[in-house]
């Protein structure tokens, strides 16, 4: 009973259609950046490696998106999504949404799901194979310091080739942590793609960027 309601409300979306939000701005290289919200309001470590964690609201359906396969959410964060870019001006020039390839390889991608349901709401097409890595990365979060991640990076990623020259794309991932991957990957963009305009979104970032 519990697969089904799941599943339909994966198809059709749940009772809610979005939540309350609190962007935040994210400089960068590229021309404009936000995250709908922070990612979590507090954690404090309650033993056994555990860790008592308060969620945004947003926050909360990506952690149950994220490791728990709540599909159940995906259409709430998306509208959510959808919504904000709505009241962009830049939203009506986008060409295409661009989402951060995974660092790992998996049967469910997240990056490129939510992308790609925020793309039907808006009427903005997703470009998947545009953006590929160029070699095998570790996930960001386990290197510790921004020169590492930075160095990690370097020749990581590579365009498919210059179609997107001069146009405006939107940058799409999941959570924003110190912005390594973002500034590598728009550079990567500006340089080898020729892109015009960069616009990133991120779901959530973290309360601090190291």
């Amino acid at each position: 009973m519990r697969f089904w309601k799941t599943f339909v409300n994966y198809l059709f979306g749940s009772e809610r259609d979005k939540v309350e939000i609190k962007p935040r701005e994210l400089k960068g290289n590229w021309d404009t950046g936000w995250a709908l919200d922070l990612h979590t309001i507090s954690s404090r470590p309650i033993g056994d490696g555990r860790f008592d964690t308060t969620y945004t609201d947003i926050g909360k359906l990506l952690h149950r998106l994220k490791y728990k396969s709540d599909y159940s959410v995906l259409d709430i964060i998306a509208n959510t999504a959808a919504d904000f870019l709505k009241g962009h001006d830049y939203t009506d020039d986008l060409t295409c949404i661009i989402p951060i390839p995974p660092s790992e390889l998996r049967r469910y991608q997240l990056v490129p799901e939510i992308a790609m349901t925020v793309s039907k709401k808006i009427r903005v097409p997703v470009k998947t194979d545009y953006l590929m890595k160029a070699r095998v990365t570790p996930p960001m979060k386990i290197l510790e310091g921004k020169r590492k991640r930075s160095e990690s990076l370097k020749g990581a990623f590579k365009v498919k080739d210059e179609s997107l020259a001069q146009c405006s794309v939107l940058l799409f991932d999941d959570l924003y942590r110190s912005g390594e991957t973002l500034r590598e990957v728009t550079h990567v963009l500006r340089t080898q793609g020729q892109i015009r305009e960069i616009h990133v979104l991120t779901i959530t970032k973290t309360r601090t960027m190291r």
